[in-house]
Order: structure tokens, then sequence, then C-alpha cells
């Protein structure tokens, strides 16, 4: 189930790039992801917001750890964990991910190892975002 998120939710987002996203049209998380998804409409968007494709892509890969169901209050200590996008939240071990965690906040205050293992298994489903295209080589003319 979706919530409905005001931009602001997402981290480094600058004020200027909520009244840029909100000019056309994009008043909350939800609307941004489906927006920003592929690297098409990401490279659509910068040319009308004048925000970078690589700011897009983050900000597009924070808005899908929105939608993993009870994840949202530990995902500033999963990104300081260096999980800061589906792929990564897929990558990880429950067991490892929980203990880092624990190590992190406490045993008291961290999510329970099922928790845990329940956002890994959303992870494969919600990967909606597409990486860009790894850039091509340009061939030396010797």
């Amino acid at each position: 189930m979706s919530v409905y998120r005001t931009l602001e939710y997402l981290n480094g987002i600058s004020d200027d790039d909520v009244s840029r996203l909100r000019a056309v049209g994009i008043r909350h998380t939800n609307q941004f992801l489906h927006r920003a998804s592929l690297e098409i409409d990401r490279k659509r968007l910068s040319k009308k917001t004048g925000i970078s494709p690589d700011r897009l892509l983050e900000f597009a890969h924070q808005c899908t750890l929105l939608e993993v169901s009870g994840m949202e209050r530990w995902i500033p200590l999963t990104r300081r964990l260096g999980i800061g996008s589906m792929k990564d939240l897929h990558a990880q071990d429950a067991a490892a991910l929980h203990k880092k965690l624990i190590e992190a906040i406490g045993l008291t205050g961290a999510p329970g190892v099922t928790d845990v293992q329940y956002w890994i298994s959303q992870a494969t489903a919600l990967d909606i975002v597409e990486e860009p295209e790894p850039a091509k080589p340009i061939p030396v003319i010797e």
C-alpha cells in the first residue's frame, strides 16, 4: 500500500528541488517514482526541472526504499550502512544486517530479524528503478 509522502521526506532534497518538481506537477514521492523510474523519464524530467539525472536517480532510489513496508523509520540508518537502493537491500543477508542494526541502535530499539527478512523479500518486487546505461567507451584513434 502506497502512502502519500511529500517530497521533503527525501534525504538531501533542497527547497529549490521541491519547487522545481512541484512546478511540473510532482508533489509526492510516489508521483516522483512514477515519473522517474526509467532513465529516459529522468532525462526528460531533468530537462524540465534543471535537476541532474544523477540526482533524480538518487531520489528515485530513496522513493523505492520508502515503499518497503515497515522500513521507513530505519532508512536513515540503513543508508549510513550503505543501503541506498533496492539492489543494495536485496543483496543483504538478513542476519548480518540485523546484527549491524543492533550494533548501531541497541537491542531495544532495533527491528526484529523477521522485519529485516521481510524488507529484503520486498526488495525484488519493488525494484522498478532502471539504472543508467553505462557510458560506451570512446574508441581511441591512434
